[in-house]
């Protein structure tokens, strides 16, 4: 959880530090930042998710929720749709868009190079949205390079 470095009142604004790392349901590792958890946020969280080389997400969708990502460093793959039938690669300045209940798969198809971006979600509680696809896992994508 980040740590507050201001006052904990309900009606102030938040100076906070990064949590400690974790990983999430997804399989991925996430820092946290903004949430219901560390700044009593109502509508939204906001966190940096780090895939190390080669990692693949679990199939996951975020229920009733919208996901925003802005692309750091290095470069990261994504299929999507009901059956992960649609793809797209992330470069670093680049921001993905990923609606509510969305099916979607990221990975890092690079064998040496982390791939980090920034996360705001419409969910301050981040996780308890997140429900994971094990049906779609099956599906066979290769992990294409970026473009």
């Amino acid at each position: 959880m980040a740590t507050d470095a201001t006052a904990q009142t309900s009606h102030s604004c938040r100076l906070l530090r990064a949590g400690e790392e974790f990983q999430g349901k997804q399989g991925l590792f996430y820092t946290p930042g903004i949430s219901a958890e560390s700044a009593g946020a109502k509508g939204i969280h906001l966190q940096i998710v780090t895939l190390p080389p080669g990692a693949r997400a679990k199939a996951h969708k975020h229920a009733a929720h919208e996901t925003a990502i802005y692309a750091l460093s290095g470069a990261s793959g994504m299929w999507y749709g009901e059956q992960l039938e649609h793809h797209v690669v992330v470069k670093p300045g680049d921001f993905l868009y990923i609606p509510a209940d969305m099916p979607h798969l990221p990975y890092n198809p690079s064998l040496t190079e982390n791939c980090v971006a920034i996360i705001a979600r419409t969910d301050p509680n981040e996780q308890e949205s997140v429900v994971l696809l094990p049906h779609l896992d099956a599906i066979d994508r290769v992990q294409s390079p970026p473009e």
